[in-house]
C-alpha cells in the first residue's frame, strides 16, 4: 500500500513536518489531508475536536504567534491549501531543551507540506503570496479565556520573516515581548 502521509522530525522535539503524497493523473490529483492510522503515533490518542480555515488576502501579512494555555492547550495540523506561506512554530515548553527556539517551513498548495504542532508551541505564519488559505485540524476547541500570544517581532525570539511584517491585527500587535518573567508553557 502506498504511503499517503509521511512524517519528518524537525530540530524542535515533537514538532514535525507532514508530507502529503498525492495521486495524480491528467485530470488532477487526489490527496489525503489526514489519516488517523498514519498520524496516530503523533496524535497519541488525542481526538480532533475542531477544523478551521483561514484566508489571508495580502502578501506579507502575519498572523500569530498564538497558543492556548493549559488545560485548553491544543495540538494542530496546519496545511496550506492555496498560496504559499512561511509557517512558524515557537517552542514555549518551559522545561524543553529548545525553549524559545523557533522553526519555520514554507507550506504551499504545490509542495503538499504541513506542520504537526504539539501542545506547548506558539504558531504563526506570513503570507508569501496573495490569497492564502490554511486548514487547521485541532485537538481542542477554541477557548477565548485561554488565549495567549507572543509578539512576531520579538528580538528575543529572532524570527527571520522572509518579508517585512505587515497586516498585523490589533490583537497580534499588542502581544508582549518575552521577558525574564515569561514562564512558558507548563506541560
Amino acid at each position: 500500500m502506498k504511503v499517503r502521509l509521511s512524517v519528518e522530525p524537525t530540530p524542535l522535539i515533537g514538532l514535525s513536518v507532514v508530507q502529503r503524497h498525492p495521486i495524480g493523473d491528467s485530470r488532477g490529483f487526489f490527496e489525503r489531508l489526514f489519516c488517523d492510522e498514519e498520524l496516530g503515533t503523533w496524535l497519541r490518542g488525542r481526538p480532533l475536536r475542531q477544523v478551521s480555515r483561514s484566508r489571508t488576502s495580502a502578501v506579507g501579512a502575519v498572523r500569530g504567534l498564538h497558543f492556548q494555555h493549559a488545560p485548553s492547550a491544543e495540538a494542530k495540523v496546519v496545511l496550506c491549501l492555496q498560496g504559499r506561506v512561511f509557517d512558524v512554530a515557537v517552542d514555549i515548553r518551559r522545561n524543553s531543551p529548545t525553549f524559545l527556539q523557533w522553526h519555520g517551513e514554507e507550506l504551499s498548495a504545490e509542495n503538499h507540506r504541513g506542520l504537526l504542532i504539539p501542545e506547548g508551541f506558539a504558531h504563526g505564519f506570513q503570507t508569501l503570496e496573495n490569497d492564502c488559505e490554511l486548514l487547521y485540524l485541532i485537538t481542542a476547541p477554541h477557548t477565548p479565556s485561554a488565549e495567549g500570544g507572543l509578539h512576531v517581532n520579538d528580538p528575543h525570539l529572532g524570527i527571520r520573516w522572509p518579508l517585512p511584517v505587515s497586516g498585523l491585527s490589533a490583537r497580534d500587535a499588542a502581544f508582549p515581548l518575552v521577558t525574564s518573567s515569561f514562564l512558558g508553557f507548563d506541560e
